[in-house]
């Protein structure tokens, strides 16, 4: 089971879209898949779930507190996973509470838990995917330990620019720690606008840097917010359209690197 975490902690770079529609284009393809929230502002949830998203029950809090009040006749893993109307995909929705669970959990010390819990699931999925908040915290720690694979969106920005060498610095970091199967996969090329000089002067820069940038580009698009409004993976909302076909490039590109 390959597990892929999106992760920058700058917000607004595209990770739940780019966590959820990977994850549609695996489940299209054939694959068993789930998508882990483990932001708590659940973007990837209501984009799978919908409006259905704010009461599922049980969610990622309910699973949390079954962490933190141990019992011998704790639910499995696979209680808490809900299916979405995507045939072949799955989806663990987050809750606002767990940023009220966070303290405890680091108190508790229950950072390999989620490697723990996937590896319960490991007979079940063949890819999951981990949406994260913009921030390294209990809950990125956590998927970093438990994932195998991470992607770093990068959205043609200076700043996130700058900010990539360090992000990178501390992914490794807990792959020497913590975690010797991680690998940084690429970074995704988000947002990309081709007649734009800027975004291709900065892409440009970080190729020649010897930075891992993956070759497919995803475009920028109003499609993505109406992908978003109708809770439907770009391959589900229209497979034809540009953005559909980079995502399903770039899915190709990751499975191709990992044979």
């Amino acid at each position: 089971m390959h597990v892929r975490v999106v992760f920058n902690q700058k917000g607004g770079v595209g990770k739940s879209t780019i966590a959820v529609n990977l994850a549609a284009v695996a489940a299209k393809s054939g694959k068993r898949v789930l998508v882990l929230d483990l932001d708590p502002q659940g973007n990837a949830s209501h984009y799978l779930l919908g409006e259905a998203a704010r009461t599922a029950s049980p969610n990622l809090a309910d699973f949390f507190e079954q962490v933190l009040n141990f019992s011998l006749y704790a639910k499995p893993a696979r209680e808490f996973i809900h299916p979405t109307p995507h045939e072949g995909l799955d989806v663990l929705p987050s809750s606002p509470l767990i940023a009220e669970q966070q303290t405890k959990l680091e108190a508790r010390y229950k950072i390999y838990k989620l490697r723990e819990t996937l590896g319960e699931l490991a007979g079940e999925y063949d890819e999951v995917y981990i949406d994260t908040p913009p921030a390294l915290n209990f809950f990125t720690l956590s998927a970093l330990i438990a994932a195998t694979g991470c992607l770093i969106p990068f959205d043609c920005d200076s700043f996130s620019r700058d900010a990539l060498l360090g992000l990178m610095a501390r992914v490794e970091e807990i792959r020497q720690d913590h975690n010797g199967k991680l690998e940084i996969e690429g970074i995704v090329v988000n947002q990309f606008q081709p007649r734009a000089s800027l975004p291709l002067r900065l892409v440009t820069e970080l190729e020649e840097q010897g930075l891992p940038v993956l070759q497919s580009r995803l475009s920028s698009s109003v499609k993505v917010r109406e992908s978003h409004e109708a809770a439907a993976p770009l391959v589900a909302l229209d497979a034809r359209h540009k953005l559909a076909q980079e995502f399903a490039a770039l899915y190709a590109e990751l499975a191709a690197a990992a044979r």
